[in-house]
């Protein structure tokens, strides 16, 4: 398989399990536990099906949407996720590129391997920062400044991971930041010689956002160790309110199901909330993002945005989350096994790909413009 055959999200994982080492591969696609929530996070959308209206045929599409203030020419965007330059060399400078080639947002982790200054000097498609809330208060508004002086368009703070999910694949190889393998992970390195080779020719991996705190080379902290020991479990509603407030900018909280705390949001000042399980990476046993998604939508809809991620493959989930009254669907596996499968080529062609299939699927639903989808749209089993 080369990466003009790739058609859809399980090509693409097919082409970078085939690149990948063993544990790198197994730490984008494993989960929680028993991994159950992973698996409902797409299966939940085969529970409600399309209903076209036929005949209303149009000779344009507009897939264009406007989410937290930024207008995108795409109803999806490419959200924060970890460690990039693990996967390729060129990590979120490739993903970054390929969200500005099609008008959409990128986002950029705390746990980033490029920086904010970079990539906001060389992208100007609208950019948000994944941001994790520490115990050191300092730290916080330290880091909440210097995305600010970057020029970061919208805050992003993630509230599903106050600590580590429970990984078992990651613990059978022994996979961590830095290596730890076990001897098994190590033969999985060693089947792949064309991975290492690219990973110790290029530029020093490293973690810009955390560079003082988390150090690659062991000295510091590693990555499990940043989630259990910097991450603040007593974060409250009233620190949420200090950041807002703080912030000053656009606003938006991730990682929440629940109808009441999309409320609580709204009340303290969030101009979005994101319907996320972190992609079934955290709580084993949660609720799938689009199953919660009606209840949210009619709780405060009208009050902030609502947008969702985990579970996406298709351009037929993005147009059901449409229907039900998501403004915008985050995509986050979805890219990176393109990334890993082929850098900046693989990604665009992921985004172009799905493009294509929600332009097609709009176009067989009569639907002109998102804002012709509703939920008359579907109907379920």
């Amino acid at each position: 398989m080369r990466l003009k055959d790739c058609q859809n999200f399980h090509d693409f994982r097919t082409l970078a399990k085939r690149r990948l080492p063993g544990p790198i591969f197994n730490y984008i696609d494993g989960a929680a536990d028993d991994e159950v929530t992973y698996r409902r996070n797409s299966d939940s959308f085969d529970q409600v099906d399309l209903l076209p209206k036929v005949l209303r045929g149009t000779d344009e599409i507009d897939l264009s949407v406007e989410i937290m203030g930024q207008k995108l020419a795409l109803p999806f965007y490419l959200s924060p996720t970890a460690l990039q330059r693990l996967f390729h060399h060129r990590g979120e400078r490739a993903v970054a590129a390929a969200a500005e080639k099609y008008g959409t947002m990128f986002g950029v982790s705390s746990l980033g391997t490029t920086s904010l200054e970079e990539l906001r000097r060389k992208h100007k498609t609208p950019q948000v920062y994944q941001f994790y809330f520490h115990r050191d208060r300092g730290l916080n508004r330290a880091m909440m400044q210097r995305a600010k002086e970057a020029g970061v368009d919208v805050m992003m703070l993630t509230v599903d991971s106050i600590t580590g999910g429970n990984r078992e694949r990651d613990k059978r190889t022994g996979f961590s930041i830095p290596f730890r393998l076990t001897l098994g992970g190590m033969v999985q390195f060693a089947m792949k010689p064309a991975w290492g080779i690219n990973y110790v020719t290029h530029e020093k991996f490293s973690l810009p956002q955390l560079d003082e705190h988390v150090d690659m080379g062991g000295g510091t902290l590693s990555i499990g160790r940043y989630f259990t020991e910097m991450l603040d479990p007593t974060m409250n509603w009233d620190d949420l309110a200090e950041m807002v407030e703080e912030w000053g900018g656009k606003f938006c909280l991730k990682g929440i199901i629940h109808p009441e705390d999309a409320v609580r949001a709204a009340e303290v000042g969030c101009d979005a909330v994101i319907l996320s399980n972190h992609g079934g990476r955290q709580l084993d046993g949660s609720r799938a993002p689009f199953d919660g998604l009606a209840e949210v939508v009619d709780a405060v809809g009208d009050k902030l945005d609502v947008i969702m991620d985990s579970g996406v493959q298709r351009g037929t989930h993005i147009v059901k989350a449409l229907s039900m009254g998501a403004k915008a669907v985050g995509i986050g596996r979805g890219y990176l096994f393109p990334l890993a499968a082929a850098g900046q080529a693989g990604v665009e062609r992921m985004v172009g790909l799905l493009r294509d299939e929600v332009e097609r699927d709009m176009r067989l639903m009569g639907a002109a413009k998102v804002a012709d989808l509703s939920r008359d749209n579907l109907r379920w089993r």
